[in-house]
């Protein structure tokens, strides 16, 4: 059965007094590779249907949620029943809200859903291919994956949405080897035509390089070029800690001394921004909320409400939490539900990492993070690991590469200390990539990056 007619069979069988149906149907394609040979190849398909059930009770709605891998025709009513089962035994849901009501069907509901296959590599391959012979006759070897996917979610309730999003999510990882060591390189994509392999790879190929000197040094404060995959996993942490209910509760670093938030408090030494917008180049995304259950960040309730461009920091200030409809209302803050993208940009066009480096006296020019955990949510603290190259800056040259390090830094107080931010441009999280792709972000300058102790990892 198409997704669509999943959702309409499952209206039309529910009992409950409102019901809303998502159905996701994903296809992905992948390329992986090891040691300069292409070792696997494939394309999958998969489909889960989720009912959300909504039953009136003396004080309240209660919701029930069940989601279901592969549900066939005969089964939808199976997955209907165990959702209303499951409302009736739940207490009235603390978000209840008026559904969201709906107008027109979005364009293409009636269209099949979209696919991705191995075409979407037509143009990346080839170019692939040749980097492996230059990494073979440089004594290099590249290993990683190319993985794309396609996701037609389709949303409609008893309010009457009728809702469509088709979403690309690609992403490319390249690690390279050689005497220098090993170096990393990701980026995000929508379709593969904007991958620059040359240019990843000989970035790749400049890193060992580098890294065919090596220099000890101690744990340390010291200043730190992040590049914006760094910049991304940090501040991905910090979007995802930013729950207004959380920060309204007292439980994280955004809730002020003595009650409430700290919306309006200046948070940056420099006047940066933190956006999402779901139109934005290269990153766009759902424009309404898709919640397949709630939790302090989101509200079922809320699923079709439309979402617009928002600023989390502005100017350097604290500007929006992210919030459900319930979270407004207790915060008394404007409605800004999150989106599945994020920005940083700073004052002016900003410097490129290279001119970075190239200003900098003496510093550290980091790859990647990895293995990040929190460690206090009052202060953020997060602590993780180098990865992949951290290279010893001299006199505007990178002159070795230096041991791992294991930091401790909070994004939040990082962002008081900033000194410079670069150029702002598409980048891949290396830690966070299975769950966040869309990020535009610049690299940046600490002067006292806190390094708490070397690591042995490689």
């Amino acid at each position: 059965m198409r997704p669509q007619e999943a959702v309409e069979r499952a209206l039309s069988l529910s009992r409950s007094d409102d019901c809303i149906v998502i159905a996701d149907e994903a296809s992905t394609a992948n390329l992986r590779w090891a040691g300069n040979t292409l070792t696997t190849n494939g394309v999958t398909r998969s489909s889960r249907l989720t009912v959300i059930a909504l039953r009136d009770t003396a004080d309240g709605v209660a919701t029930g949620v069940v989601s279901r891998s592969a549900v066939t025709a005969a089964g939808i009513e199976d997955l209907v029943r165990a959702a209303e089962a499951d409302a009736a035994g739940s207490e009235a849901a603390e978000d209840a809200s008026p559904l969201i009501a709906g107008g027109a069907p979005s364009a293409g509901w009636d269209d099949d859903p979209a696919e991705t296959g191995i075409g979407v590599f037509e143009g990346f391959a080839p170019a692939l291919g040749e980097a492996f012979a230059a990494a073979q006759a440089g004594d290099r070897r590249l290993y990683g994956f190319a993985n794309h996917m396609l996701t037609s979610t389709f949303l409609g309730s008893s309010a009457g949405l009728r809702l469509r999003h088709d979403q690309p999510t690609g992403l490319l990882e390249l690690n390279a080897k050689g005497a220098g060591g090993s170096a990393w390189a990701g980026v995000g994509t929508r379709d593969f035509a904007d991958v620059d392999v040359p240019a990843l790879t000989g970035d790749l190929a400049r890193r060992l390089e580098w890294g065919e000197r090596r220099v000890d040094l101690p744990a340390g404060r010291y200043e730190t070029i992040l590049p914006p995959s760094a910049v991304a996993d940090l501040m991905i942490y910090l979007y995802w800690s930013a729950g207004a209910q959380d920060a309204q509760d007292g439980r994280t670093v955004f809730s002020a001394p003595g009650g409430g938030t700290r919306v309006g408090e200046k948070l940056a030494g420099l006047p940066v921004t933190l956006s999402s917008d779901p139109a934005a180049a290269g990153m766009e995304c759902a424009p309404f909320v898709v919640a397949h259950a709630s939790s302090r960040e989101s509200s079922v309730f809320d699923n079709g409400l439309a979402l617009g461009a928002t600023d989390w920091i502005s100017g350097g200030d604290l500007a929006s939490l992210t919030q459900t409809r319930h979270s407004a209302e207790r915060t008394g803050l404007p409605l800004t539900p999150p989106v599945d993208n994020l920005a940083m940009t700073g004052p002016g066009g900003g410097a490129t990492l290279e001119e970075m480096v190239a200003r900098t006296e003496r510093g550290l020019l980091l790859t990647c993070l990895w293995y990040i955990r929190e460690v206090d949510s009052q202060s953020l603290l997060l602590t993780g690991l180098t990865r992949d190259g951290v290279y010893l800056v001299e006199d505007g040259e990178v002159v070795g590469a230096v041991n791992n390090f294991r930091f401790n830094e909070s994004p939040v107080d990082l962002l008081s200390r900033l000194t410079e931010v670069g150029e702002t441009g598409p980048t891949l999280p290396r830690e966070w990539s299975d769950y966040f792709t869309r990020a535009a972000m610049p690299p940046l300058r600490v002067p006292d990056f806190n390094m708490s102790t070397v690591s042995q990892a490689s």
